[in-house]
């Protein structure tokens, strides 16, 4: 069995996936009650952006730190690509 794989951001992402849960169940506690769409609607954006926002940090963290693992000590010219990919990962 491999070692736990755990960064410094993990538990930030468990936090925001908790609330999330948090939401999602109270939306499907306002469908049950008959609550308005809208109101279903807004709840519902809050579980997309607290999901979509943990994917993001867990995603940019293993840019961070796992890929810079994997290149050590690869010289400037040869991590140019690398970094500017990591980079532009911040735009999706």
């Amino acid at each position: 069995m491999s070692e736990p794989h755990i960064h410094e951001s993990h538990p930030a992402i468990i936090k925001r996936l908790k609330r999330a849960g948090g939401h999602l169940a109270k939306v499907i506690e306002m469908i049950e009650a008959g609550r308005s769409c809208l109101d279903i609607a807004t709840q519902l954006q809050a579980v997309e952006s607290a999901i979509t926002q943990a994917k993001r940090t867990l995603v940019q963290d293993h840019l961070d730190h796992c890929l810079d693992e994997v290149l050590g000590d690869l010289p400037t010219e040869r991590r140019q690509p690398i970094d500017e990919f990591k980079q532009i990962t911040k735009f999706l």
